[in-house]
């Protein structure tokens, strides 16, 4: 009997999860019990963090504990500047460069690879780990620019410091707040192809730094980290046409091509991220950030929903809404992805150590299908 085949995994279960679920039915998120609605409202990206690496939400002072050592992992080696540089000055693509940043820490930390196993080991390796990613992204966006990096400060918020490292500039508390959300809602996602990609290293056992530079590279791909961008790139190419958004989405459809930020692999409904994100693009449109990206968002959104795209189960996804944020964030275009990462490291340092409390190395199988009788000639004679 021929066993069936699960392209991509599809509806395979590999291991269970305390972290996240994900109900694409009714549209809901939840990080270990917490509605995504609550958490974004309420909490803060290191609460998030604390939260899916310790199992529960952290009191005032272990808050005040984790943000801390967070804040003065931030500092990077020279050395690693160095390489930052370089990269910057070869017009090295944000995501590599990303990869290649998190790659190098492992040489300056000296319990890169013998702590692996060791949950409390693997939880302070993560924090010497995602502290520095925000510094890594600014200080690479600030060589690109010819400038030098700015210093991190530790008395800062980790969301508030990424912004103002990255710019140079305060920014509004209105922008610090909506980043910091939107750290939280791309924090995890259940078993996404990066998240996958994190554990399947970290089932080897490898070390903590192979398994988020993995992640990275898993995220790089435009099937999964970039989406956000294909958004801003349609807008773009809205506002430089003589078309208006609904004109510009029907052609795209008459073309039988896929509206970017539209349909998930497992939300069939609207993406309740989505709806947050849209929420704060509106507000932040108010206190004065350009608002003509959100115009189109929501004029294309409810077009579309009139046309039934929704009730077939192709609705709004994260994406839609998130670049929108970022461009009035005034976040480089090409950083976005990279931004994703930074986020998404939280989740993916939380479910390698949760796989790891009861390891299995992970292997699966393919069907062969190719040739079984072929018969050798030697090199003389093919």
């Amino acid at each position: 009997m021929t066993e069936e085949l699960a392209k991509g995994l599809d509806g395979i279960l590999v291991a269970e999860s305390e972290l996240s679920s994900v109900d694409g039915q009714i549209g809901e998120l939840i990080y270990r019990g917490f509605s995504i609605e609550d958490l974004a409202k309420h909490a803060s990206y290191e609460e998030v963090v604390y939260l899916l690496w310790y199992g529960s939400l952290p009191t005032e002072a272990e808050l005040e504990h984790f943000s801390g050592q967070l804040a003065e992992a931030r500092r990077l080696h020279p050395d690693v500047l160095l390489t930052l540089e370089s990269l910057a000055d070869a017009d090295e693509d944000p995501m590599a460069a990303l990869r290649t940043g998190v790659s190098m820490l492992s040489a300056y930390d000296s319990e890169a690879s013998y702590t692996t196993g060791d949950i409390e080991a693997s939880r302070k390796k993560g924090i010497r780990i995602l502290g520095k990613l925000p510094t890594i992204i600014a200080a690479f966006q600030a060589y690109r620019e010819g400038r030098e990096p700015v210093e991190p400060d530790p008395s800062r918020s980790f969301a508030g410091d990424f912004l103002r490292m990255l710019s140079g500039e305060e920014g509004t508390p209105l922008a610090r707040e909506t980043f910091d959300m939107a750290l939280i809602l791309h924090a995890d996602h259940g078993f996404n192809a990066s998240t996958f990609t994190s554990i399947v290293i970290g089932s080897t056992m490898a070390d903590l730094y192979a398994s988020v530079t993995g992640g990275i590279g898993a995220l790089s791909g435009p099937l999964h980290g970039g989406a956000n961008q294909e958004v801003m790139r349609m807008f773009r190419d809205i506002e430089d046409s003589d078309r208006g958004p609904i004109e510009w989405v029907n052609e795209m459809q008459e073309r039988g091509e896929r509206i970017p930020g539209f349909g998930h692999r497992v939300y069939k409904v609207k993406d309740p991220r989505a709806n947050i994100l849209e929420a704060k693009a509106a507000a932040l449109a108010e206190e004065g950030s350009e608002d003509r990206y959100i115009g189109y968002a929501q004029e294309i959104e409810s077009h579309l929903t009139e046309m039934g795209l929704v009730e077939k189960g192709i609705a709004p996804n994260v994406d839609f809404y998130s670049g929108v944020v970022y461009d009035q964030l005034g976040i480089p275009f090409d950083l976005y992805t990279p931004i994703f990462a930074l986020s998404r490291t939280g989740g993916w340092i939380g479910h390698v150590i949760e796989y790891q409390e009861d390891n299995r190395l992970i292997r699966p199988r393919a069907r062969y299908i190719g040739p079984t009788e072929a018969d050798f000639a030697p090199i003389d004679q093919r």
